[in-house]
């Protein structure tokens, strides 16, 4: 069986001899070995088809992951960067529209602006929930902002309601990048259903992830919802099965190559059957962390565990001051750890020419540097976190 991909970690350094074995950031392969035959059996159905991308396979996780979230629609991209990038410019986007990001968040969140013809505004983070922290975006609002984007991160989704009201306020529309958010659901609506849309990503690491690259667009708006459709096709609407003259040839709108191969629908088929009880077992293993780094002086925040709704915990994320030191330390017994992130969004060269100097967003910039994400996914044992917890306890005991 061909082993699955695991994601690039922190500190890769020679790994100092010990009593324990390594432990990955990422890895599925226990779970690849129990989902095989169901992926086998779906990967062999795409290839007795013939249809690789935007094939059946697809339209039936679009119909799967639209009962699971309750949108309306869901329409399968090619990743979750694509899918902002559509959402956007069916959202109505035009060129030079502001668009509300938050300064602590993956560069898509802003490149997807960019690419759609916007311009990213950068706002600072509640440093609760690492959301967007929408006073801070109220702050920073101009003639020119159309849009704003709350981006829920790690564990829960940023403040919906706060932000919400801003743009009722100021007559802004709301795009989600809820690219991390699969299973978080506030007052039983599903993250990404809040305002125009929102996304999912399926990237390996994620909650739900495919095997390579991988997203969709949610919406309850019809006309966005047939407006990305159209757009993930070179402009054209309707799918390819079978006989191939059934797909409508005619260019409503310049589109894009953006549709999802058949093959990562499979695997996230079968995955799917799985979801809840992966985000019941990360769950545990969350509360595990908390109970063993509760009297860590070193660990200066810890993410709650329970009591906030339509909590879904797809990094684990501890702050430390001496947050390099103790990655390396770790990457010296075999553990893995991953940096989420290490520069401001504004702070990026690609955003140089807006002119943004180190101070400006200081709940963002404490947060990249001082925040790591320790291993957490269904696969990791007991043993394993206790391994990580000694060795973060031992590091601070031991002082600089």
């Amino acid at each position: 069986m061909p082993q699955p991909p695991t994601a690039p970690a922190v500190g890769a350094v020679p790994r100092q001899a010990g009593a324990h074995p390594p432990v990955p950031f990422f890895t599925q392969a226990r779970l690849f070995e129990e989902l095989w035959p169901q992926i086998e059996r779906r990967a062999v159905e795409v290839l007795d088809d013939g249809k690789f991308s935007h094939g059946r396979q697809v339209a039936e996780l679009e119909r799967a992951l639209a009962e699971y979230t309750g949108a309306r629609h869901v329409i399968g991209v090619n990743s979750g960067t694509d899918a902002l990038v559509l959402l956007l410019r069916a959202a109505g986007l035009r060129p030079g529209d502001e668009v509300v990001v938050p300064a602590f968040s993956f560069a898509a969140s802003a490149t997807s602006v960019v690419l759609a013809g916007g311009r990213p505004v950068f706002a600072d983070i509640d440093p609760e929930d690492y959301g967007l922290d929408p006073a801070a975006a109220q702050r920073v609002l101009t003639e020119r902002t159309r849009f704003v984007m709350p981006v829920h991160l790690f564990h829960r989704t940023a403040d919906l309601a706060g932000i919400g009201a801003l743009a009722e306020r100021h007559g802004l529309t709301v795009v989600e990048d809820s690219a991390e958010a699969i299973g978080m659901r506030v007052g039983g609506r599903h993250a990404g259903l809040f305002g125009a849309g929102g996304v999912l990503s399926f990237f390996p690491t994620k909650t739900l992830g495919a095997i390579g690259d991988a997203g969709a667009v949610l919406t309850d708006d019809d006309a966005i919802a047939e407006q990305v459709d159209a757009l993930r096709h070179h402009g054209r609407l309707g799918r390819t099965i079978g006989d191939f003259r059934t797909i409508n040839t005619t260019t409503s709108l310049p589109g894009y190559n953006s549709k999802m191969d058949d093959l990562q629908a499979a695997v996230l088929l079968a995955k799917l059957t799985r979801l809840d009880a992966d985000i019941a077992r990360r769950a545990e293993l969350a509360a595990a962390y908390d109970e063993r780094l509760a009297d860590v002086p070193g660990v200066l925040r810890r993410p709650p565990v329970g009591g906030i709704e339509g909590q879904v915990f797809y990094v684990y994320l501890i702050e430390t001051e001496r947050r390099d030191e103790l990655a390396a330390h770790l990457a010296g017994h075999g553990v893995e750890t991953e940096v989420y992130y290490p520069t401001t969004l504004p702070q990026q060269p690609c955003f140089a020419e807006l002119g943004h100097r180190p101070g400006e967003f200081p709940q963002a910039e404490a947060a990249c540097r001082r925040t790591l994400a320790l291993p957490l996914y269904p696969e990791l044992t007991e043993r394993q976190l206790d391994v990580v917890c000694d060795l973060i306890r031992a590091f601070h005991r031991e002082g600089p």
